[in-house]
């Protein structure tokens, strides 16, 4: 579903004589296959979320390639959003929108017809145990509800593989155990291919198959948690293994 080659993207900062090139991905190699739930974790400025962006079409790669659930990502973009769900770390649905409306409007963007949009919304939410919301705006749901409202709007079109941008930062522990739930749904309902960013390592533990570690821009080590902890004797956290490959404690780079 995934698979990409020499990825890279640079970033040019400055003014005149003072550019500067800022290489915040170098070369990201990977291949996630279908019907996996990978977690791509890293520091803030690792180049996690530009990864994630270049991999949505969102932003073009300075180079490498990239096929996208069977489609060129340079050549073939439109083809790969046709194809994708992205979830991102901010709340997609204005506060003072309804719930219905703004995913039977998303629906429509899609091509579908009122009819159509308004089946695959009450399909969505149904999904989402959020039957009932329909006439409320977000502000008046809950952070967990907003999030999950988010995941439905994701699933309109019955995409192929869901991008997950730090799905659960600001939950509470049950709200973010729903939401786990929910993913591992998808994935066994319809053998949904899950990509997903995290700030918390138990995440990624609980829920992910394998997880790729990225810092300074490079993947530094990947596999599934169980064997990543293993390497590191039978007490090992998945946050030994993180200080071991990037020197600093995932949770403390956050907080900071």
């Amino acid at each position: 579903m995934i698979r990409t080659s020499a990825l890279t993207k640079t970033f040019i900062t400055g003014r005149g004589g003072r550019k500067a090139a800022v290489e915040a991905v170098r070369g990201v190699d990977l291949h996630v296959g279908a019907g996996e739930i990978v977690g791509f974790l890293g520091p803030n400025g690792a180049g996690k979320t530009t990864t994630l962006r270049m991999l949505t079409t969102l932003l073009p790669p300075t180079s490498g390639t990239a096929t996208i659930a069977g489609y060129d990502l340079a050549a073939q973009p439109a083809e790969v959003r046709r194809r994708i769900g992205y979830v991102a770390q901010g709340n997609m649905v204005g506060p003072m929108a309804y719930v219905g409306r703004e995913l039977e409007t998303q629906a429509r963007l899609y091509g579908m017809s009122r009819a159509e949009a308004r089946a695959r919304v009450a399909e969505s939410l149904e999904l989402m145990n959020l039957e009932g919301v329909e006439e409320r705006p977000a502000a008046a749901l809950s952070g967990g509800q907003k999030r999950r409202v988010d995941l439905a709007m994701s699933l309109l079109h019955r995409p192929r593989l869901l991008f997950l941008d730090e799905p659960t930062t600001g939950l509470d522990p049950q709200s973010r155990a729903n939401l786990w739930d929910h993913v591992r749904r998808l994935r066994e309902r319809d053998g949904m291919t899950v990509f997903l960013t995290t700030h918390y390592l138990d995440e990624a533990d609980a829920l992910c198959d394998r997880v790729l570690i990225i810092d300074h821009g490079r993947i530094v080590t990947e596999g599934t948690p169980a064997a990543l902890k293993a390497e590191l004797g039978p007490d090992a956290t998945l946050d030994d293994v993180f200080l071991k490959v990037t020197g600093r404690e995932l949770r403390e780079d956050t907080a900071a």
